[in-house]
């Protein structure tokens, strides 16, 4: 059985949160500003203690001990910023390394997603090209005395980790431009039901308003995946994650990446909160530990929320990819062999990208977009108390435009095609088979009861007599969709749109679906005509505080009560 800190056998699970501390020293329920009540979040529905072990049903490639045991599982994540920096490295460093197999024994893989539900895998752009979709995670746990003595809050040594940073990365498909999204770490919402493949745990799905860092102690980083797929439907593609103590290093390595503050800063009050970050106003290159307190950092900055925390990320991020691609500090063979083992040690990704050559392959993808063309952006969200949910309308359109494939920066947009009718004839109504599904649920809203069963019986009065609702799923589409599994199928998909009332947009291929199939969205929760698509507005919304990465003058300001 695996050896982590998500769980030890016979040891009870604590209470999410009780006095847990988060990224900055302070309490782990701090997403709202001092002094401002945190709440509790809605207790998980899982179970108090971890079942017997079971055996193993897939491999795990694991670092073993000098006692002949696997080590304890590095869980432990920094931040996106960290993920990337070892993934561009890996791209810069030459391909002799990959030589190296050794460094191939450095990377630990977990599972990518541990849910049921995928979302569908996006359709390939004219010159056969598809996006990649990477999730980055950050946890706040301490598993080894390294991490602990850099991530401070004795008290919560080996408790369930929680994935306070989570940030989706996408590549589009053409590699010409690059968006992220955060996602603040109190944004409440639905984790979806999650099996651990180690020990055959099974958490059930949680109740609507669950904190999202609570995913990652529900079977690991595969069951964070799980919620992002099921809040977004974008599919995501790879995780990667590091740790406290390979951040240090590499950003040692690096030699300093500039960041700005409007003030003198201290971040540190009378109760011992904070991260320690001390800089004076204006720019300065931090590195090794003072990078990770830059990048723990909340109170300090305006607002002392997660969202400013965010902020400083990106801006973290943005002159960390300028100073590599203007490959200023890495002019020394041994400072890039360093450089790529310490990534490598720190790294633990998906099968899907576990060995050397998968990363140096997605390095060099990477660096085909410039800075000009890489957009920050954090999930448009509103309060609930001192919690946040996703903005409604705002967090969809951010969510559409990269499902969609739309560059974040308004740059590059292609007039939508025509629609154009299929060359495979429809079959006779009487003869198209169509199963219906409810795809009515949302972020913040339960399915529609019975939608399944009201459309299809409206198809069946239609003269549709082969449609049936699928009353076991229920998904979560923000537009009525019609997807079919091959070209013969197509026209078939179309007359049925066409006989409700659907755009030729609307049906999509799918190798999801065996047979046309009908998935009722959120746009049509009631009536018996799903309402008229809106103009299109394929604009980031305004909410999403979009940061270009060639933005050299952004500049951190400092809460008054945090300067020196």
């Amino acid at each position: 059985m695996r050896q982590n800190s998500v769980r030890k056998e016979g040891a009870r699970r604590r209470a999410p949160h009780a006095s847990d501390h988060g990224w900055d020293g302070g309490p782990h329920q701090d997403g709202a500003p001092p002094g401002e009540p945190s709440g509790p979040s809605e207790p998980s529905a899982d179970a108090a203690t971890p079942s017997a072990a079971r055996p193993r049903r897939h491999r795990r490639r694991r670092k073993s001990g000098g006692n002949g045991r696997p080590p304890r599982r590095k869980r432990r994540v920094l931040r996106w910023s960290a993920t990337i920096l070892s993934v561009l490295i890996l791209g810069t460093a030459g391909a002799g390394y990959l030589y190296y197999q050794h460094l191939n024994g450095n990377l630990e893989t977990d599972d990518l997603n541990l849910g049921e539900h995928r979302a569908p895998e996006p359709t390939p752009n004219a010159a056969g090209q598809t996006p990649l979709n990477i999730l980055l995670i950050g946890s706040d746990a301490r598993d080894s005395k390294e991490n602990q003595k850099l991530g401070g809050a004795k008290n919560t040594f080996g408790s369930p980790p929680l994935a306070d940073v989570q940030m989706l990365l996408h590549l589009s498909a053409d590699r010409t431009n690059m968006s992220v999204i955060s996602m603040p770490r109190d944004t409440l919402l639905q984790i979806p039901k999650c099996t651990d493949p180690d020990d055959g745990k099974v958490y059930p799905e949680t109740g609507p308003r669950n904190m999202t860092n609570e995913s990652l102690g529900r079977g690991g980083p595969g069951c964070t995946v799980a919620t992002w797929e099921k809040l977004t439907n974008i599919h995501i593609d790879h995780f990667m994650m590091v740790d406290f103590a390979g951040v240090v290093s590499m950003a040692d390595a690096i030699g300093g990446v500039p960041v700005c503050v409007d003030k003198n800063i201290h971040s540190r009050d009378n109760q011992g909160h904070g991260s320690g970050l001390k800089l004076k106003k204006g720019t300065t290159e931090v590195q090794g530990e003072q990078a990770l307190q830059w990048l723990r950092t909340r109170y300090g900055f305006e607002g002392g929320t997660d969202i400013s925390r965010a902020k400083a990320q990106h801006m973290y991020m943005n002159a960390l990819v300028r100073k590599l691609r203007e490959n200023t500090g890495l002019t020394s063979p041994n400072q890039l062999r360093k450089l790529a083992e310490e990534a490598t040690n720190a790294l633990k990704v998906d099968d899907g990208l576990g060995t050397i050559k998968k990363l140096y392959d997605l390095g060099n993808e990477l660096k085909k977009v410039p800075p000009s063309r890489t957009t920050m952006t954090t999930m448009p969200f509103e309060y609930v108390g001192a919690r946040v949910i996703p903005k409604p309308g705002d967090a969809e359109q951010l969510f559409r435009l990269v499902r969609d494939d739309i560059p974040l920066d308004g740059k590059g947009r292609k007039k939508p095609a025509k629609e154009k009718l299929s060359d495979d004839p429809a079959a006779d109504d009487a003869q198209i088979g169509i199963q219906v599904q409810n795809g009515t649920r949302t972020a913040t809203e339960p399915p529609a009861s019975g939608r399944a069963n009201t459309v299809a019986q409206l198809l069946t009065g239609k003269g549709f007599t082969k449609a049936t609702p699928d009353t076991t799923t229920i998904l979560t589409e923000d537009r009525t969709v019609i997807r079919y599994p091959s070209a013969e199928l197509e026209g078939d998909a179309q007359r049925v749109a066409k006989s409700l009332g659907l755009p030729l947009s609307s049906v999509k291929k799918s190798t999801d679906v065996s047979g046309v199939t009908l998935v009722v969205g959120a746009d049509w929760r009631e009536g018996e005509k799903p309402p008229k698509a809106p103009k299109k507005d394929d604009r980031t919304p305004e909410s999403a505080d979009a940061l270009s990465g060639s933005d050299k003058k952004a500049c951190m300001k400092v809460d008054p009560d945090f300067t020196w």
